[in-house]
């Protein structure tokens, strides 16, 4: 009966959607679901994002400040801070953060407590979906004991699924509405249901035989990603021993029309998914005593690519006769990926600190980063974003560009700049002289 009951809100769009975690992941949801003429509560801990929402503002770059206040006006989009309203939504999507400890071991810790909030409120008829990236038995073993202490029963009194968050910042061909959605169930009652559900709000639904086969699917998406980039990373390094252009190598590879998929070379991963995800699978392998070889040492390239630059830069330095000590040194893009204002885990923060630690004075310029945020796990400057002047281009020693963003003006950057170190290839086809480049 209950089943009936949210099958039948689901079919008319009389159903509540609350989405717990308003970020990167849970706002696009959340406009999926709204402008498909499905209510959301969205909930966060955070006062402040819900201030800033309900004052119609947006903190996040691809959605309009105008679309917020348009849904805050006509109740389509309630955000709130109270999780005592935990019960008043039909299904409740997860989408917390899931980061590794220092020691690289899951923190399934936003995980958990938001699973006690929702069992304290927890009401019959309620389908619970988790979308944050994590190993396969998460839901299983982690949610549904947590959920279970409100006393009512899966599959009878309430439903639980899995299903992976894809979401793709500033992406414009693929938002979350045109993203197909892979869910798993905890059972066959609760897999129809989340399959109702996410059919009435994105493009395609692929149905799998359980919670960890969908969790399972997140973590080798996003490992197949990191293995790729790290040997094409690693092949940076050994091309650039032998004097090829890495960048024209790949640009030649990929003619190729089949057999082939290029992934390019950077100064390290940024973003929740590619430098994180893939260690959770590392961490339940090693559980059950199994290697990961592959992955950990994915992990090991990708995560010294950010040294490597630092020693290029040095080098470049080094021929104009100056130190990385005392040179005036810019950061162009602290975001993590091109044209997105989302700065987790961009390699940007770590070589920050190794340049700073080599006594460089940094400045930084990022066109959708007004300010350095603080970082969970780096010493960030108090630094705001410079404008790419003319005179200030002629004061910095070196320009190190990070995060190719479209609207950097790369030929007046190479005409002022004295020395510009390129990670990204950006300057590819900039006919403009003046400065020294250097690929790194």
């Amino acid at each position: 009966m209950l089943m009936q009951i949210l099958n039948k809100k689901i079919s008319d769009k009389s159903v509540i959607v609350g989405i717990v975690g308003l970020g990167y992941v849970g706002l696009p949801l959340a406009r999926a679901f709204i402008t498909k003429g499905i209510r959301v509560i969205g909930f966060d801990v955070d006062q402040r994002k819900v201030d800033h929402l309900l004052a119609g503002h947006s903190y996040i770059g691809h959605l309009s400040s105008d679309w917020i206040a348009g849904c805050i006006k006509e109740g389509s989009l309630d955000p709130t801070a109270d999780m005592n309203r935990l019960d008043e939504p039909d299904a409740i999507l997860i989408c917390v953060p899931t980061p590794l400890t220092d020691s690289r071991d899951p923190d399934l810790s936003y995980v958990e407590s938001t699973a006690r909030l929702i069992a304290k409120r927890l009401r019959p008829g309620q389908l619970i979906a988790l979308e944050s990236t994590t190993y396969p038995g998460t839901t299983r073993d982690v949610m549904l004991p947590i959920l279970a202490t409100s006393g009512l029963k899966c599959g009878t009194d309430f439903f639980l699924a899995y299903s992976p968050e894809r979401e793709d910042p500033g992406n414009v061909d693929f938002s979350a509405g045109k993203i197909p959605k892979v869910v798993g169930g905890y059972d066959a009652q609760s897999l129809q249901l989340a399959e109702a559900l996410y059919s009435a709000a994105v493009s395609e639904v692929v149905t799998v035989s359980s919670c960890e086969v969908a969790e399972a699917c997140k973590i080798l998406e996003n490992t197949y990603r990191a293995v790729n980039i790290a040997m094409v990373n690693e092949l940076k390094k050994v091309y650039d021993r032998l004097g090829i252009d890495v960048w024209e190598v790949i640009a030649a590879a990929k003619t190729k029309p089949f057999g082939f998929q290029a992934f390019y070379p950077g100064p390290g991963l940024g973003g929740h998914c590619i430098p994180i995800d893939p260690f959770y699978l590392s961490w339940v392998a090693r559980k059950h005593d199994m290697p990961t070889r592959f992955i950990e040492l994915a992990g090991e390239v990708n995560a010294s690519m950010p040294e490597y630059v630092v020693e290029r830069l040095a080098l470049a330095l080094n021929d104009a006769s100056k130190p990385i000590k005392g040179s005036k040194i810019c950061i162009l893009g602290v975001a993590y990926k091109r044209d997105v204002d989302d700065p987790r885990e961009s390699p940007s923060f770590r070589l920050m600190e190794l340049i700073a630690a080599r006594g460089g004075q940094l400045s930084y310029s990022d066109p959708h980063v007004p300010r350095l945020p603080k970082m969970r796990h780096y010493k960030v400057p108090e630094l705001s974003s410079c404008e790419l002047t003319p005179k200030f281009l002629a004061e910095q020693d070196c320009v190190l560009i990070v995060t190719d963003h479209s609207a950097y003006d790369y030929e007046a950057i190479v005409k002022h700049s004295q020395l510009v170190v390129d990670t990204r290839n950006a300057l590819a086809g900039v006919s403009a002289t003046g400065a020294t480049i250097v690929k790194a």
